[in-house]
């Protein structure tokens, strides 16, 4: 009995003395930092539900997709949060693949201008000069898609890349531009200040689509598929936890995005329910995307699923 005793303790001892097993680490990117949508990835981090599923997240932010998957493709980030009309760039030699939806129609995009101007309808903004991310983005399509369902051609609203919204406030102010499109809480907020007005959102322009998905390296995707796996569960335990808890995730969000609690609750109502639920591809959403490509001129030939998006990682099963 003594020995299995002296056994017991020394085997005690090696467990207490044996060091934790390292989180994995994961550098993430958002396409820009003022979305509410991307802000979830910061509520994980804070209320620990990335670092339950072993993860430790790293966070940086650029000035659009473009930006972003030049990111990626230079090995900066290990994981890209982005538009679905982001998956054109995989078509064209980014070495990396869209692992899950993360969003649905683009309920949190708006159409913005400057206060002051006589524009108070979408048909008021043919002709007009209108800032957005950077070409390819999501902000871009939203543009070029008005202008297709409006039959302006090239006499319709003018999409001009600018970057995020330091540059496009600047650019407004000082009349270089008309508005801006991008997130629905910016407009929000700067309605408040009687800066710029939100002419319309997105939703009327959009059917069957994919806003955000997540973007993975490919290297990361082959050498480290359970860490991918442990940030989408973290992420969509995340989404669901936002879900039961609108004063904390309000909370968290607004200080993110730098914005008073009032827009950010209004901004929640409205953009709660974009979340996917299980990170799936919609197969009308897809095909949807893959034509637009062609349409709006970012690729010439619609691309094979395979080359934009892999579905090993879905569909994920919230677990808290």
């Amino acid at each position: 009995m003594r020995g299995l005793s002296r056994i017991f303790l020394v085997t005690l001892m090696a467990l207490m003395v044996t060091p934790a097993v390292a989180a994995e680490k994961l550098r993430v990117g958002k396409a820009v930092a003022f979305a509410w949508t991307f802000t979830p990835v910061e509520v994980g981090i804070e209320t620990g539900l990335f670092a339950k599923q072993g993860v430790e997240v790293e966070v940086s932010a650029f000035g659009g997709d473009a930006k972003m998957q030049q990111a990626l493709t230079a090995g900066s980030i290990d994981i890209g949060i982005g538009s679905g009309p982001g998956m054109a760039f995989m078509a064209k030699g980014v070495p990396a693949k869209a692992v899950a939806a993360m969003a649905g129609i683009p309920r949190n995009m708006a159409v913005m201008v400057r206060y002051d101007l006589p524009i108070k309808t979408v048909d008021d903004l043919k002709g007009k000069k209108l800032g957005v991310t950077t070409v390819g983005s999501l902000t871009y399509g939203i543009g070029k898609r008005i202008n297709q369902l409006k039959g302006w051609g090239d006499d319709g609203i003018n999409v001009v890349p600018v970057g995020g919204m330091g540059p496009a406030r600047g650019a407004i102010k000082t009349g270089q531009l008309d508005g801006y499109i991008g997130a629905l809480e910016v407009g929000y907020a700067l309605e408040e200040k009687k800066e710029w007005k939100v002419i319309t959102t997105a939703t009327p322009f959009v059917d069957d689509f994919i806003t955000h998905v997540f973007f993975v390296r490919d290297s990361v995707i082959k050498e480290r598929p359970e860490a991918v796996r442990a940030f989408l569960q973290g992420w969509f335990n995340t989404i669901a936890f936002m879900r039961k808890n609108k004063a904390k995730a309000v909370e968290i969000t607004a200080k993110v995005v730098k914005l008073p609690t009032s827009v950010v609750s209004r901004a929640y109502d409205e953009e709660i329910g974009i979340f996917s639920s299980d990170g799936v591809f919609d197969p009308k959403a897809v095909a949807a995307l893959k034509k637009s490509f062609v349409e709006m001129g970012r690729l010439k030939e619609i691309p094979d699923d395979k080359v934009l998006f892999t579905t090993q990682f879905v569909p994920v099963k919230p677990n808290m």
